[in-house]
């Protein structure tokens, strides 16, 4: 971590937006300063280069172009690489997720992405679109998963990732596993913003970005009434 602030990075916002996304910046900048945590944030855009010395990079969702785009910016960049090599945390979101994988389908063609995670993304039969929910992997201690889901894609793990979650409602990969995490590297198709309806994640990604075993409790009454809210509306359907 930086010995001077927490430093945060919304990678491309001019790209990869989509959702709300921006939220999860707000989001882990918030509940960090709530902690007297001192935090900068940065947003780097396609046209700029990416810093290698921050703690969290934050890739969002976007549209097929952009997305393409996104990533080819990215590998010719080389700083996300460096960046997750050093053990900094990264956090993906649908599209942003997907490029961070081996590859990846945008208007028909299929694309290079990242491979900074093992898996790869396809087209599905069917667009996923509704609330997404999902019980998260034991390991990493957090409630269960709640957030939204639009996309076309389809992801298939490879052994060298665990999923994130594993689904109760929605799509999420397959059907069957929601997202995908390997060391400090995390993806999710949830938006929301993800880490709006699941503060505990986005504490995960605080923990590892500062090293911290525990953080100082936050009052969290607002965000579990939109969980029991989202809860509910999903039981209501099913």
């Amino acid at each position: 971590m930086s010995t001077e602030s927490l430093r945060i990075v919304w990678i491309y916002p001019d790209l990869l937006s989509t959702y709300g996304d921006r939220g999860n910046l707000l989001i882990l900048a918030h509940r960090a300063r709530m902690r007297g945590m001192p935090v900068e944030t940065l947003e780097v855009r396609s046209d700029q280069r990416l810093p290698t010395t921050a703690d969290i990079y934050l890739v969002g969702g976007g549209e097929d172009g952009p997305q393409a785009l996104g990533a080819q910016r990215l590998m010719a960049d080389g700083g996300l690489h460096r960046a997750a090599a050093q053990g900094s945390v990264v956090f993906g979101v649908c599209a942003g997720y997907q490029l961070l994988g081996r590859s990846f389908f945008a208007k028909g063609t299929q694309c290079a992405g990242l491979d900074l995670l093992d898996l790869h993304s396809d087209r599905g039969a069917s667009r996923a679109v509704g609330e997404l929910a999902g019980d998260v992997d034991p390991r990493l201690a957090v409630p269960a998963l709640t957030g939204f889901e639009n996309h076309g894609g389809r992801t298939h793990l490879g052994p060298e990732v665990s999923p994130l979650a594993r689904v109760t409602a929605g799509v999420g990969n397959d059907g069957v596993t929601e997202g995908a995490w390997r060391g400090k590297l995390l993806g999710t198709y949830s938006h929301g913003p993800a880490l709006a309806r699941n503060p505990a994640l986005a504490d995960l990604l605080l923990r590892w970005a500062t090293g911290a075993g525990q953080l100082p409790p936050l009052d969290d009454s607002w965000p579990e009434k939109l969980r029991a809210e989202r809860r509910a509306a999903v039981a209501a359907r099913q």
